[in-house]
């Protein structure tokens, strides 16, 4: 029999994100956005801001989660007034999150009408499309301007798909129609949506708002737009962006939508700041839409959370659903964990795991982690080997695995991440 000759391994591609996009780098309260920083994990209230209390909490409740910025509505006089309000009972609370002030149609009002409030927030969000109409629009963008350089606070300038401005979309249009080879109308509106950004950056830099004060986004609902939109924004301008599907969807659909458009954007290095808006689910807790992003951006190497879990899907040689259970008991356990290891055990968010659910896989995929377990399939002995750092150290049985298991991985992070190892 002749030998198949020996191909040499082609140069293969290097791993990773292709390098950050360089951009302004923006001072948002405690956090730095852009500049080369890591990507930011931001996420947006749904209680009625005069609802002191329930803002706060949810507020509180999203920063516990891995929020890094957290966004208000600010639409009435009475929803101003609350905010200087809010940032006080979130100090009682030790809370350190950036709060952005969500402004559309009024904002040039209440940041005149209640100075604590232009004073309290960290950010304000501007949306181009709707900051004003006609001979107004110019002079009320000026004086939201105006009021973010006399408080000293940068400014999102965030066009949006929903609300474009509807006299720059003409004017293209117009452009578009006499041209020699007009473009198809989707092209002309996602460069409708991309001017409005811009333009309004370039008047905010004209009025006197230093570039490293202002961050842009550009959102619309489709993954291809998105994508097609940012990769543009990008090549255009050096201003810090804010990345986010708007009305990304409920459940599921939201999820895999925001992730497939984000992901592309973030491989190749464009993007300082995300959010997934997500619809939630009825009952559902809003601190769902920070747990996906920060998952996207572990899973893709960019940023570590929390510890993450590697589980088999299950098959016909894992008729129980113990192994299920076990991976579900584990990843809320180290997520629960991560606030307070946060703080007493920095870099524990880097610890992988693995809850393997039968021989096949099992004990390769756990020796591969830091820590890991592979638990008997049917009809396979009913011994579960831990292992550490690749070697296998203890082997589990009975009815209390779970919580063994949990109890090795507390003194794994004990020994590898306390200020005393």
């Amino acid at each position: 029999m002749t030998e198949s000759p020996i191909i040499p391994l082609p140069d293969l591609p290097e791993l990773g994100a292709l390098p950050r996009k360089s951009t302004f780098a923006v001072q948002v309260g405690n956090v730095l956005v852009g500049g080369g920083r890591p990507v930011v994990v931001q996420s947006m209230t749904n209680t009625d801001t005069t609802d002191v209390k329930g803002t706060a909490d949810q507020i509180a409740q999203l920063w516990r989660a891995g929020s890094e910025m957290v966004r208000i509505t600010v639409n009435t006089v009475e929803a101003a007034q609350a905010v200087p309000q809010i940032a006080e009972r979130l100090a009682m609370m030790n809370v350190d999150v950036p709060i952005i002030g969500d402004f559309h149609y009024n904002g040039h009002q209440l940041l005149t009408a209640v100075p604590e409030c232009a004073q309290a927030l960290a950010k304000y969000r501007i949306n181009p499309g709707n900051v004003g109409f006609g001979k107004k629009k110019d002079t009320q963008f000026a004086t939201l301007i105006e009021k973010a350089i006399e408080y000293g606070k940068p400014v999102r300038i965030g066009a949006n798909w929903g609300s474009l401005d509807q006299a720059l979309a003409q004017v293209l249009m117009d452009e578009n129609a006499a041209s020699a080879n007009p473009k198809d109308a989707g092209a002309v509106l996602r460069e409708a949506l991309i001017r409005s950004a811009l333009d309004s950056a370039y008047k905010a830099v004209e009025i006197g708002l230093p570039k490293d004060r202002i961050i842009l986004s550009a959102k619309v609902s489709g993954v291809q737009e998105l994508i097609a939109v940012y990769r543009e924004l990008a090549t255009r301008s050096d201003f810090a962006l804010h990345l986010g599907l708007t009305e990304a969807g409920i459940g599921s659909k939201g999820i895999v939508a925001s992730s497939a458009a984000l992901a592309v954007l973030l491989q190749e290095g464009i993007g300082d700041t995300i959010r997934i808006s997500l619809t939630p689910e009825p009952g559902q807790s809003r601190t769902a839409e920070v747990i996906v992003a920060q998952e996207l951006l572990q899973t893709m190497g960019l940023r570590a959370f929390t510890p993450m879990v590697t589980a088999c899907p299950g098959c016909g040689r894992t008729t129980s659903t113990f192994f299920q259970e076990l991976a579900q008991k584990v990843q809320q356990h180290v997520r629960d964990k991560m606030p307070e290891w946060r703080i007493t055990h920095p870099g524990a968010e880097n610890l992988t795991l693995a809850v393997m659910g039968c021989v096949v896989n099992g004990p390769g995929e756990s020796r591969h982690a830091d820590i890991g377990i592979s638990l008997p399939g049917t009809g396979e002995a009913p011994t579960a080997p831990v292992f550490e750092n690749g070697e296998k150290t203890v082997t589990l049985r009975g009815e209390a695995i779970a919580d063994e298991f949990v109890e090795l991985i507390d003194r794994y992070v004990e020994r590898r991440w306390s200020p005393q190892a």
